[in-house]
Order: C-alpha cells, then structure tokens, then sequence
C-alpha cells in the first residue's frame, strides 16, 4: 500500500525513532501530524520534513499522559484532514532503577508514558477506524518488554510487558474488523538519546547475546524507522526490528531458568560512551 496522500499521525515525533520516522515518511509524500511535548525540537522536525516532500505537516505540542489532550490530538487532525489513514504510538520514556528500589513516583510516570499514552490512543482512534472501517494502528513497544535482559530498566520493562499484551487483546477484540490493523512494533537497542533521558542515572545498553547466543547489535534510528515504514505499506501483527532478536526470544521461552543464568550483561561505561547508545524510543 502506497504511503503518497496517507494522513499519518505520531506521537513522540520531535526525536530519535519518531522523529525519523516523519523524515522517512515524508519523503514518500505523506501528510503528518507530529506530537511531543518539547515544542521547539517537534517544530524543528516538522520544518525538516515540509522541506523533505510532505504533502502536509502539522505539529501539534502534546502531553501524552493526559488522555484530553491525545483526544484532542485526535480531533484536530480530523479537523484538518478529515480523515487518520495511520496512527502511531511511539512516546516513551525509560528509567535506571532496580526492582527494590523502585518508588510510587518511578512506577507512576512509567506507566503514565508508555502504557497509558498508548492507551489513550487507541481509544482515541480505534473507534473511529471501526466507525470508517479501516485504520491502521501501530503500538511502538521494545524488546525489553518481551526478554528481561536489563534489569535496571525494571518497571519500564514491565510497562512494555504490558503494551504488548494490551496490543494483543485488542487485536483479538478487532478479529470482525478486517480493514483495521494492529502492529506491535519491538525495537532492541537503538542509538538515540534514550539513555540520556532517562528517570535515573545512565547505564550501560545490553547487546552481547551471551555464549552461543545472537549478538543484539544496535540499530540507528533511520534503521528502525524502515522497519516501520513497511509495517505501514504491509501491515503485520509483529515485527522486532532486528530480525536477530526473534531468536533471542525463543530461546528465553525455551528455558526461561538457563536463559536467566547466563543472560547478556551490560558494557563497560567506557564502551556505552563510545557508542551513547541505548533501546527503543525517546519523546
């Protein structure tokens, strides 16, 4: 499915995977609507992508973690499209805190920016694609929520568990409606300023795949956002971004117990540094 004329809405757009996504996208002459709460980065994007070929783009200053304003996110590109072709929940935010040290505060903003932002989308947009009969929904999780292979991203992790699992009931919910799509999208590591975002101190990423396992290289954030794009022309229920990570996957689920033993560990600071890099999305 061509992406030309597609009205495209994401969120998290004025950095990192969303903000190349919306240059990836608006190469192919799509119309975009950008959302992130930093205004002056999220304008910056949306000039790039004007002078890149988008048809049309509009940047609209959000704060996903109240669910009024997603509505209104909602409302307003209808108002200037009259349509959503694509919606894209990418918002995200991590966070260094091991599970015993983890505070009501630290659990709260971690569900608030990655689960309940997601949340507050699709109840936004689902209900008017099942209304036009047709709508492509896209849920921006990581892999951490599948595979816990840094544990100091604890209830992060443990928000993304539960965005793919929200992702999945909804998409049995949705069985009857054939023109609508639901995608869990899973990045691993990715350079951006993720790392540097984050609620805590930094940490090193994870890539070593541990003895016998794949390695977890990472990705750019234009690398990813390919990905997405063809999710987009080609809608599909899954997708991890490095294709190595599937396998990852498969053998944490094999032997859960082995797997948790001898998991990959973090790099040195020194080599974290060298790469500034880290997983998933940034807002």
């Amino acid at each position: 499915m061509e992406v030309k004329s597609r009205v495209i809405v994401i969120t998290g757009a004025s950095g990192g995977i969303g903000a190349a996504l919306a240059r990836d996208l608006a190469k192919e002459g799509a119309n975009l609507v950008l959302a992130a709460r930093r205004e002056r980065e999220l304008h910056t994007v949306a000039d790039e992508t004007r002078a890149l070929g988008s048809e049309k783009t509009v940047s609209v200053p959000v704060d996903v973690t109240r669910r009024e304003q997603v509505f209104e996110l909602r409302d307003r590109t209808l108002a200037e499209f009259g349509r959503i072709d694509v919606w894209v929940n990418n918002a995200g935010r991590g966070i260094t805190r091991a599970v015993l040290d983890l505070t009501d505060e630290d659990i709260d903003e971690m569900i608030a920016v990655n689960l309940k932002s997601a949340i507050y989308g699709m109840q936004a947009v689902v209900p008017y694609f099942i209304e036009r009969g047709e709508g492509h929904l896209i849920n921006v999780s990581s892999f951490l929520g599948r595979v816990p292979i840094a544990s100091f991203r604890s209830v992060y992790s443990a928000a993304k568990a539960a965005l793919n699992s929200i992702t999945a009931n909804l998409r049995m919910d949705l069985r009857d409606h054939p023109g609508i799509h639901v995608s869990l999208i899973m990045p691993g590591v990715v350079t951006t300023d993720f790392a540097r975002n984050v609620r805590g101190d930094a940490r090193p990423p994870i890539t070593g795949g541990g003895p016998g396992r794949p390695s977890m290289n990472a990705q750019t954030p234009d690398e990813v956002a390919a990905r997405i794009v063809e999710v987009i022309r080609n809608p599909v229920a899954e997708l991890y971004t490095n294709p190595a990570l599937a396998e990852v996957a498969r053998q944490y689920y094999a032997d859960v117990e082995a797997f948790e033993r001898g998991g990959p560990r973090p790099q040195s600071h020194s080599d974290w540094r060298a790469s500034e890099a880290e997983s998933t999305t940034s807002n």
